[in-house]
């Protein structure tokens, strides 16, 4: 059964086509991932699914409800974990979790069950009656996850969920995450720029790259998509262009340059690098750098974007926020 359906979505903003014309379909208990760098379109994306922005062209339905004509019955079904974390530092956790309750119109007495439920399930428990400006990144985290449960969403969007955290409470989370999905069987809709993040965590992948979706399968048949394994090499003389010398070796089935280097694709790469090496050295063709890399999601976007998506990202987004965090003081 599909959850989310989205047809041609596009949003515009002035010149800026922020997402173009994107088309997928998420089915019911999957997670889903969208992979991108900053500025990709995945949180605009979130946003027009969730019906925080309307979008430009295209339609998109969540949990059967057109998000622009029946915009109100979509906020019903779906939880939100936005980037930003956006608990009250002065609240407890509780009242946190009371406040936001209340905002989904969930009755007092349930919303207490819901709410040790939930911070339970994030282990929370014991810091419940603590304010949160006493609590950790990677609880205030959890309790945003949490807080995205209260009223029992049929969708839970997780716009970077594990941005800024430190690795082992990154791992903490991913946890959380599979285990909501394989207990309550929520639908979720993740996005993020962490590779491991989503091989770990995506049943599916949608990498998006400028707005545009550019490959979309699971996991295992992005990287099998390669077609084998990539020996990356460099020339000692990187003048001349050695495309086509590598491309009529026998082991060799695809070569691709990018700068300096090139991106030779072969079969069991551990066989085919010394006989590449060999034939080269017969030609006098002197190696500067080789390497062997195995197939991975890191791959996969280099292979679909010509461009790496490295997690020092998350210092250009950390730079972002607090400009924007400035822009509001000035106001």
């Amino acid at each position: 059964m599909r959850v989310i359906e989205a047809n041609d979505l596009t949003k515009r903003f002035g010149q800026l086509v922020a997402v173009d014309h994107v088309s997928f379909s998420v089915e019911e208990s999957e997670i889903f991932g969208f992979l991108g760098p900053n500025g990709a379109g995945k949180t605009t994306t979130i946003n027009m699914l969730t019906t925080l922005l309307n979008p430009t062209e295209g339609s998109a339905k969540v949990g059967g409800f057109d998000v622009e004509k029946q915009d109100g019955k979509v906020r019903e079904v779906v939880g939100l974990v936005p980037q930003d974390i956006t608990v009250d530092d002065d609240l407890t956790g509780m009242e946190n979790m009371m406040l936001q309750a209340k905002l989904y119109h969930v009755p007092t007495k349930v919303a207490r069950e819901r709410t040790m439920e939930a911070l339970s399930l994030v282990a929370l428990t014991d810091a419940a009656n603590r304010r949160v400006e006493t609590y950790s990144g990677g609880m205030r985290k959890r309790l945003e996850l949490a807080e995205g449960l209260i009223h029992y969403p049929k969708v839970l969007f997780l716009d970077e969920p594990t941005l800024g955290l430190d690795v082992q409470t990154r791992v903490v989370m991913w946890d959380y995450i599979k285990k909501l999905r394989d207990e309550h069987k929520i639908t979720m809709f993740l996005t993020t720029h962490y590779m491991e993040e989503a091989d770990v965590l995506c049943d599916r992948i949608a990498i998006i790259d400028q707005g545009k979706i550019v490959a979309l399968d699971t996991p295992e048949n992005l990287k099998d998509s390669l077609g084998g394994d990539i020996i990356e090499l460099e020339f000692n003389n990187k003048k001349d262009d050695q495309t086509d010398t590598l491309k009529s070796l026998s082991q060799v089935k695809d070569v691709k340059k990018i700068g300096d280097t090139y991106r030779i694709k072969v079969s069991r790469g551990e066989k085919a690098l010394p006989d590449i090496i060999e034939n080269l050295l017969k030609m006098d063709l002197r190696i500067g750098r080789v390497s062997l890399i195995k197939p991975t999601l890191d791959q996969v976007y280099l292979e679909y974007t010509g461009r790496s998506l490295r997690e020092t990202q998350g210092e250009t987004m950390e730079v972002w926020r607090r400009m924007r965090t400035l822009r509001r003081v000035r106001e």
